[in-house]
This record gives structure tokens, C-alpha cells and sequence, in this order.
């Protein structure tokens, strides 16, 4: 995920790139960068290309879709598959700005209305 965070924003990166990146952050190894990227191209999660020396990567699969995906995961397995539950957690867990807050309420108006 600390991957994909860092090349979704730039679009692509080299690994010294992502590595730099991340290494901002917390420690991390050039070589275990390079290697887990190597992985995520065997998965089909980015793509390399390897036309000059240095190999730029690309996300394959976007961010909305990864964070659906992790989201129905979390529901099934921590809340028993209730979204209520999750959204109670949640908004007990960090406080929401009221910005947030009025995009929930449009979001929830628009459910009831059968448009979203």
C-alpha cells in the first residue's frame, strides 16, 4: 500500500523514485523496494516500463478500487458484514470536520433518493 500511496499522486515513478519516497518516511532498503515492486508487477498491481535504463512503474489498478475492495474485506471480517457498524466505528474513532460531515449527509440523501 506504502507503494501504490506514493506512485498514485505521481502517476509513475523509477524505484529510486518511490524509494526516496518512502525512505522519508521510515527506513526502508533500495533493494526491498525494488523487490516488492517486482512482485507488485507479477501480481498485476503496477506495470514497468522498461524502455530506458531506469524502469518506471505505473499503478495497474487504481486507488478506488483498492480501497473498495479493502473496505468490503474489513466489513466482512471485523464488523460481521454490517456497514453500519463500520461507519459507527469510524465516526467514533476520529472526529469529522464539518465539511465531511455535510458530504456524508449528501451522500446518505442521495442513497435514500436512489441515486448513488
Amino acid at each position: 500500500m506504502s507503494i501504490l500511496a506514493v506512485l498514485w499522486p505521481r502517476g509513475s515513478a523509477t524505484v529510486r523514485e518511490v524509494h526516496e519516497a518512502l525512505s522519508a518516511e521510515r527506513k526502508t532498503g533500495y533493494t526491498t523496494v525494488l523487490k516488492l515492486m517486482q512482485i507488485m508487477v507479477g501480481k498485476g498491481l503496477l506495470t514497468r516500463d522498461e524502455s530506458s535504463r531506469s524502469h518506471v512503474y505505473t499503478p495497474a489498478i487504481e486507488r478506488a478500487r483498492v480501497q473498495k475492495t479493502m473496505v468490503g474485506e474489513l466489513i466482512d471480517r471485523a464488523f460481521s458484514g454490517s456497514t453500519s457498524a463500520l461507519v459507527m466505528r469510524a465516526l467514533s474513532s476520529r472526529r469529522a470536520s464539518a465539511e465531511e460531515l455535510a458530504e456524508i449527509r449528501e451522500l446518505l440523501d442521495a442513497m435514500e433518493e436512489g441515486e448513488a
